[in-house]
């Protein structure tokens, strides 16, 4: 998520904390020699660990029968509640850090939308958690392409008026009745058509043709009404033609309230509509929501409503805006957003939490989300995000209430609200029993065993926290705490060997700072060099030593001490560094590079392949953007936007854009940008020829090996892919020859093809050995050899990268191969905990058939379903299961 909720200690004032400048100084000094022993001015000390965060997140202990639940729910629902259920899905997602499936569930809710109302919430969602595609607006605009959920909705469709509402049966009295009205307005007087006027509405009817004594007058004196001549005027004309296009905004208020005081609601709904086709601004819409909520104009509240979210997060520095939602009573609301009162707090309230999560507007919003919550899912949720902003703006007592609460509606998570709240009153034993009556009753998760580690000492915690990383290897803390012990025990190398087991394959800022320290009180200062850069990086804004020192700060002290580096110098690093699979090593060589006059477009190109290697989708996307605003020519401007609108699956697009290219100017990135675009979204094998052509015109224009290396790979796998296996061979051959290491991979595949198992495994070998990032060398190496080596390959891959699905896999089915059917399971079961991954799933739901367990493989089917609703093997499997369902 964009925001972090830092932890209770976190927000500690520390007094003793050394200052940066006592240890590394930026006058022509030399870093001070670590002292042999810990003192209070050692880089030991400056290593703290916060403690964990409470996550303000929906945790189930079982988040496979709740999405499994969401899903048998959404076939057969009534289509109302069908947003609703996708909305909790999405929090399910967001608890798992599941990105790319919680914005899928978002594009569930807005697709089954009910209301035009929800159409607005999920819509302005959904463009808020894709802001960083609002940057390349432009080039999606230039290419006559927007996503559908960015164009505002046109509510006036969406809300059509009810030609019935005013058709009531009215007795008239025709007797002695002139054919004109002349209403007077102080000195003025406005004649009317009689007719059209008792047409407006059931009480003038009534007035004007009905038995009141007016029927009979032919003047009657509005002056009392709050009705200026010209808004009476404008009425007139409106009874005469049916439009108000002509009228000013200020009359058409006056006309609104006019329309709501006397029932016309024909012209209320004209009024409503024209005034809400003039809200185009923040302005507009903050002015005129008070009016749209007085006079109950849906259409004009609904209008101001999506120019409001649309316009988040920048709106929500607006007290005005704030206090609209804060504010609002109930039917209010229900004008404003109908049905979606729920889904409008839930968003609000995520927007607030991640720009300030303790702030009041965050719990003003959270407190308005609880009190719309419609059901126990939504209650426990909103009670749990409450009490995780009560905590962080030190109001116990509240916060105590609020997970209560969250406990008693079955959120077992919330407990380690209440055990935290019990360890700041002093009741240490209190929170460890919390926590370890959780663990006894239900099945083990990694966050209680952290959280339990809080609050025990020596062995019993290092235990738990061990516990925590086997259970859930994606939790950070453990390996932070476990660095800075070993800091404090004088042992910097085992420190550093346990950082880096999280950052193999979790890249975390957090554990960064760590090993920047680490390396600091080693003295490797080019280490602490690379680490320093690569946070920066990811996030230039980051700051160190608990926020008070900005990271760019240490980058400039620390490079006193480390050798710069020429143009030639950065090149050669980086090639070895990329040959070398060093992927952290080669951004912090481009981020040098950077800083220097080089041609930046480039560089930046380099730098988004590399930060989509290390996962970090949104990281890359930014450095793409900077590629292309500092491209050095048209035809290279092409090629970054090209990639752009490849990546956020534009595909015809993005080939577009490399032709374009190539008719300015033949270069090595057009072609391959096209021969890959091509290649990626192709199905048919036809087109194998063409990739080929397009790859080998790549490689006869000038590049560096870098890129040279890639395309011989690539062009060796098209040709692996086409059965031609000599030229395959030769491609990566050659590639190796120009040190591109992962070519390995390719030869063994060739290798494996041409029945020599033997030599491809000594391929793999030769990858594992030159590569610093190995654990997928490990996993491909473990299919050219016997099981017994497999098994030990595939037990390494688990140690170097635990989120890698294959192994447990692989596992599972040699146990089930050997009857361990049990085993096999329990196997699959440890890797789904905290991976909520389809191909898991779906073995899990085969094996639970095999045992003729209906209901087990009918819940992994839907769970499964709901990573991936289109899965194809997964629907066969799910309806040949739900036949047997009992």
């Amino acid at each position: 998520m964009r925001s972090f909720f830092p932890a209770e200690s976190c927000k500690e004032a520390h007094p003793n904390a050394l200052n940066p400048q006592s240890w590394l100084h930026i006058e022509r000094g030399k870093l001070p020699k670590l002292s042999s022993h810990p003192s209070s001015a050692s880089i030991e000390s400056l290593i703290k660990v916060p403690q964990p965060a409470i996550l303000p997140f929906f945790k189930p202990v079982d988040y496979v029968e709740v999405l499994a639940r969401i899903h048998e729910e959404l076939e057969s629902c009534p289509p109302q509640e069908r947003s609703n259920l996708f909305l909790l899905q999405y929090q399910v997602f967001r608890g798992l850090g599941e990105v790319k499936l919680m914005r899928r569930s978002l594009q569930g809710a807005w697709q089954r939308a009910h209301t035009v109302h929800e159409k607005i919430i999920f819509g302005a969602w959904l463009k808020y958690e894709k802001q960083e595609e609002e940057l390349m607006a432009d080039l999606l605009a230039a290419c006559g392409k927007c996503a559908k959920e960015f164009a505002p909705v046109d509510i006036a469709f969406h809300l059509p008026f009810d030609v019935n509402a005013s058709s009531e049966g009215r007795t008239t009295n025709e007797n002695r009745i002139s054919q004109n009205v002349t209403f007077t307005i102080g000195s003025e007087k406005i004649v009317c058509d009689r007719q059209k006027i008792s047409e407006l509405s059931a009480p003038f009817h009534a007035m004007l043709k009905g038995h009141f004594s007016e029927s009979l007058s032919e003047t009657i004196d509005l002056s009392e009404n709050n009705i200026s001549p010209s808004g009476m005027k404008a009425i007139s004309d409106f009874s005469l033609n049916g439009s108000l296009i002509e009228v000013p905004p200020n009359l058409l208020l006056e006309i609104l309230v006019f329309a709501n005081k006397y029932c016309c609601e024909r012209l209320k709904d004209a009024c409503d509509r024209r005034l809400a086709s003039l809200v185009s601004s923040k302005e507009d819409a903050v002015e005129l929501m008070e009016y749209a909520l007085d006079e109950h104009s849906s259409v004009l509240a609904a209008s101001c409503l999506q120019v409001l979210l649309r316009d988040l997060p920048n709106c929500m520095n607006d007290n005005r805006v704030v206090e609209i939602f804060v504010h609002a009573n109930k039917q209010q609301l229900e004008v404003m957003v109908g049905p979606g009162i729920f889904a409008l707090f839930c968003f609000l309230s995520e927007v607030s939490m991640n720009l300030n999560s303790s702030s009041d507007t965050t719990a003003h919003f959270l407190e308005r989300l609880v009190e719309f919550a419609e059901n126990g899912k939504q209650r426990l949720l909103a009670l749990h995000q409450l009490g995780c902003v009560r905590l962080l703006r030190k109001e116990y007592d509240e916060a105590r209430c609020l997970f209560e609460g969250a406990v008693n509606a079955g959120h077992m998570y919330s407990v380690a609200g209440l055990a935290r709240l019990d360890y700041i009153k002093g009741d240490k034993l209190l929170s460890y029993g919390q926590l370890s009556s959780v663990i006894s009753s239900v099945t083990s998760l990694g966050w209680m065993y952290q959280e339990r580690s809080l609050y025990c000492d020596g062995d019993k915690r290092w235990e738990d926290l061990e516990k925590a990383s086997n259970l859930d290897p994606t939790l950070i803390y453990p390996y932070m705490y476990r660095a800075a012990t070993l800091m404090r025990t004088q042992n910097a190398h085992a420190a550093l060997a346990e950082i880096n087991r999280i950052l193999g394959f979790k890249l975390s800022l957090e554990c960064l700072e760590i090993r920047f320290f680490i390396h600091l009180s080693l003295e490797d200062y080019k280490a602490a060099l690379c680490d320093v850069q690569t946070i920066l990086t990811l996030r230039s804004d980051y700051r160190m030593f608990e926020g008070r020192v900005a990271a760019s700060q240490l980058c400039t002290l620390v490079r006193e001490h480390v050798e710069r580096w020429t143009t030639a110098d950065c090149w050669a690093r980086l090639y070895d560094c990329w040959s070398a699979v060093d992927d952290i090593g080669s951004l912090s060589v481009i981020y040098q590079m950077l800083e220097s006059d080089a041609a930046k477009g480039i560089l930046y190109f380099r730098q988004s392949l590399l930060l989509l290697r290390l996962n970090c989708p949104e990281a890359a996307m930014r450095s793409l953007l900077l590629a292309r605003q500092h491209a050095s020519s048209e035809h290279e401007r092409l090629v970054y936007e090209g990639w752009i609108l490849y990546d956020t699956g534009h595909y015809e697009e993005g080939l577009q854009k490399a032709e374009e290219s190539i008719d300015i100017k033949r270069s090595f990135e057009a072609f391959f940008l096209k021969a890959y675009a091509l290649a990626d979204s192709s199905i048919d094998p036809s087109c194998s020829p063409t990739v080929i052509s397009l790859l080998e015109d790549a490689l006869k224009c000038p590049s560096d090996n870098l890129r040279k290396g890639q395309a011989l790979n690539n062009l060796g796998s098209v040709y692996v892919d086409c059965g031609k296996l000599d030229l395959a061979a030769d491609c990566y051959i050659n590639a190796l020859k120009i040190r591109h290491t992962r070519a390995h991979h390719g030869l063994a595949r060739v290798h494996c093809l041409k029945n020599d198992k033997a030599a491809a495994y000594m391929e793999m070998t030769e990858l594992i050995k030159k590569a610093k990032n190995n654990a997928s060398a490990y996993e491909k190496r473990s299919e050219y050899c016997d099981r017994e080596q497999a098994k030990a390959d595939l037990e390494m891959v688990t140690r170097l990268d635990p989120l890698r699905a294959y192994p447990y896999r692989y596992r599972a089915a040699v146990l089930m191969d050997n009857h361990k059917e049990e085993e096999a399971i329990a196997e699959l079961s440890r890797a789904i905990a905290f991976k909520a991954d389809l191909h898991l799933l779906h073995l899990r739901a085969a094996f639970h058939e095999h045992k003729e367990d209906v209901l087990g493989a009918l819940r992994d089917c839907r769970a499964a379903l709901s990573v991936d609703p289109n899965h194809q093997e997964m629907l066969e499997l799910h309806s040949r299961v739900n036949r047997h369902e009992p």
